[in-house]
């Protein structure tokens, strides 16, 4: 039972750290959660589904304190969200399809240019 106890408290700081970075960086949980999860123990594909059923609720709760905040825009909202929305269905697909080594290599390919993106931009 105490090993129970203590897989538990790894998912939770895990997702605490998750829901942090969403909610701070306003993206990016599923970055630093895809390689939480693989540690508690989680294959490739499954930690990648895992982390994008947990960003829903951060993203609502995160949403809420922000609209109530007026940090948004609207113009915005309706066409990234169909893009999105696109896009998620699209890579949801290409899991299921694509095998682990691949999906580790293009996550850590996609993780690489963001960071150069960030490191070199203004």
């Amino acid at each position: 039972m105490e090993k129970g106890k203590r897989k538990n408290g790894r998912r939770l700081a895990c997702g605490t750290l998750v829901g942090a970075a969403n909610s701070l960086f306003g993206g990016g949980g599923g970055m630093i959660g895809v390689p939480l999860l693989q540690r508690t123990g989680m294959g490739e594909k499954q930690a990648h589904a895992t982390a994008i059923l947990l960003i829903l609720p951060v993203s609502l709760s995160s949403f809420l304190l922000y609209t109530a905040q007026g940090l948004y825009d609207l113009e915005v909202l309706i066409p990234t969200a169909i893009g999105v929305t696109a896009g998620g269905y699209l890579g949801a697909k290409l899991l299921g399809k694509l095998p682990e080594k691949k999906v580790a290599l293009l996550f850590a390919l996609l993780q690489a240019a963001a960071g150069l993106f960030l490191f070199f931009s203004k």
